[in-house]
């Protein structure tokens, strides 16, 4: 074309041609974001963007090169296939230098790609509008944005292969605030077109919270009985998922480490039989069923793109059956290849109850809302530190009675699996704290007898 734009498909198999390496991938992903800002309860901005990321990866002998570069023209294509042909003529050999995984064109690979658009938020506009409404009525006021993203990714390589994946990910996140802002309170959720966001049942949730912060009561640091939101199950399961790299764990460095050498797969880490998997048909949160790697590290190899993925347990029956790895870190474990996969479901035994139901039968304890600014303190145990945020509320005789002040947190969740005494019915969840990276969890709210607040915070 006379603009030097062509398809994702044609730079694909342009790159491939034009690449003089004993073997090639290429990694063609388009992008388009949509999204609405709001502030008291007004909408503030909205906008789209498009983007687009090319990847070569260059195989000569085992030595490998990836160049990636963004909004790459027709005419500048030469330059990066030559620079990441140069690239691993130069580089020494890969240790999980793998033969490229073969294949065949996919169905849907010469579909043309189709953006997001603003008119992803054509009914969902609306309903915030009139969730603006009620909080001006009820004198609270929201904030918060909404975002849309489709990224279609196309993996090409000089074994034959050609797999394409389209990836729609959306996300709202939804604070609300008392008309003097000295109370506040949040929730979010995943989606992937938004036409199953109930805008007035989440402003509904956020008015019953800043209803129970009228009654604020000061509570001491300690360890209390507490329940956790899906949300809050999610942002401290999905730390686990990504500490869970097999070649880490069999070099002594992690908390998946067996003591004298070795894994800790088939080690029992919950008397419930709690099942922690990845499946990229799960529906609601559906994912690329193949590997898409640009680059490498010690738990993914770009020798690996195009390698077939399917449901993986990571812990099965409250046993760890499985820990993230390469083929390569696979033959040094003595382990199946499970490479990671992008997103992560709890469920517990059947039967488990709601939230609300939860609260009901609680005696005494803390009600979260939301985790925030986590960070590890100690890879052996993985233990986390981090703050409470928007809301913490004391629950006594099967009513929460009010509002208590912010923690700071410190907890292992693979501890945190062995001390659970109630999981509740899975749904899916937005993380707070990694929403920016992983938006498909699937999370049961959850039941701890002594999770430990270890001091007061004043973050609000």
């Amino acid at each position: 074309m006379s603009d030097g734009v062509i398809t994702p498909q044609e730079t694909v198999e342009r790159a491939l041609a034009l690449s003089e390496a004993d073997g090639c991938v290429v990694i063609a992903d388009e992008g388009s974001t949509a999204n609405l800002r709001f502030a008291g309860n007004t909408l503030t901005t909205n906008g789209v963007a498009r983007s687009s990321r090319l990847t070569v990866i260059s195989v000569v002998g085992a030595g490998v090169g990836v160049v990636s570069r963004s909004a790459v023209r027709a005419d500048q294509l030469a330059d990066v296939v030559a620079a990441a042909d140069r690239a691993a003529r130069e580089a020494r050999p890969s240790e999980d230098a793998r033969p490229l995984v073969e294949g065949a064109v996919g169905e849907s690979w010469a579909r043309p790609v189709e953006p997001t658009s603003i008119d992803v938020f054509r009914d969902f506009a609306p309903a915030l509008g009139e969730a603006f409404a009620a909080a001006d009525a009820s004198g609270r006021r929201l904030y918060g944005f909404a975002e849309h993203i489709v990224t279609s990714t196309f993996v090409g390589s000089s074994t034959g292969l050609r797999l394409r994946h389209d990836q729609p990910t959306g996300r709202l996140e939804l604070n609300a605030k008392s008309a003097d802002l000295s109370s506040s309170a949040w929730t979010g959720v995943a989606t992937r077109d938004f036409s199953d966001v109930d805008v007035a049942a989440l402003d509904e949730t956020l008015a019953r919270r800043l209803t129970w912060g009228k009654r604020r009561i000061s509570l001491e640091p300690g360890r209390y009985e507490t329940l956790l939101p899906a949300t809050a199950v999610s942002d401290l399961l999905i730390y686990l998922y990504w500490s869970a790299g097999a070649r880490d764990a069999a070099d002594g460095r992690t908390v998946f480490s067996r003591p004298g050498g070795g894994t800790r797969v088939g080690e029992r880490l919950s008397p419930l039989p709690i099942s922690l998997h990845s499946d990229p048909a799960r529906p609601g949160v559906e994912c690329p069923p193949f590997v898409v790697a640009h680059s490498s590290s010690r738990d993914q190899s770009v020798f690996d793109n195009g390698l077939p993925l399917a449901r993986t347990e990571w812990v099965s029956d409250g046993t760890l059956a499985n820990l993230v790895q390469t083929r390569h870190s696979a033959e040094l474990t003595g382990l199946a290849a499970t490479p990671q996969i992008d997103n992560l479901i709890m469920t517990g035994p059947e039967g488990g109850r709601s939230l609300e139901e939860m609260i009901a039968s609680t005696e005494r304890g803390l009600l979260l809302t939301c985790l925030w600014y986590i960070r590890e303190v100690d890879p052996q145990s993985l233990l986390l530190t981090g703050l409470t945020r928007d809301g913490v509320y004391l629950v006594e005789n099967g009513e929460v009675v009010g509002e208590v002040n912010n923690f700071r947190f410190n907890e292992s969740p693979v501890d945190l699996l062995g001390r659970l005494t109630e999981v509740g019915a899975s749904e899916q969840t937005l993380p707070r704290e990694w929403n920016d990276w992983f938006t498909r969890a699937v999370m049961p709210p959850v039941r701890v007898p002594d999770f430990n607040m270890s001091t007061v915070s004043q973050a609000s």
